[in-house]
């Protein structure tokens, strides 16, 4: 071995300070284990009612975690966000859709809203 890098379980070179531009590491057979690391269970794995209180818990702490959140937290509950509304998805593909949050909707009621029955424009 030259200097103990390929030891499993080493530090990877980004955390060593040896990186490329990018953060990748400079040796292919590096362990490297970002990227991999998620808090909670995997969302397949997860029963309905788990993945909704896990949604509902996910979307009550997004705000502060804009606000307040180190960019390494803010970028983890993006990644943890996305697998769960997937999962979601994934299992209700023919969910209801309410009109009025499509686009044509939206539409509608921002006319609706702009005059009131009764009255002209000018």
């Amino acid at each position: 071995m030259d200097s103990g890098n390929e030891l499993h379980g080493s530090l990877p070179e980004t955390l060593g300070g040896s990186a490329r531009p990018g953060g990748y590491p400079n040796r292919m057979n590096e362990h490297d284990e970002r990227g991999t690391t998620m808090t909670g269970v995997d969302p397949s794995r997860l029963d309905d009612q788990q993945l909704m209180k896990e949604l509902e818990t996910i979307h009550r702490t997004r705000h502060d975690t804009l606000l307040y959140g180190s960019n390494d937290a803010l970028r983890a509950h993006n990644e943890r966000m996305a697998q769960l509304e997937g999962e979601y998805l994934r299992r209700n593909p023919r969910r209801l859709v309410s009109a009025g949050r499509t686009r044509e909707g939206a539409r509608e009621r921002g006319c609706g809203e702009a005059a009131t029955p009764g009255t002209s424009g000018s």
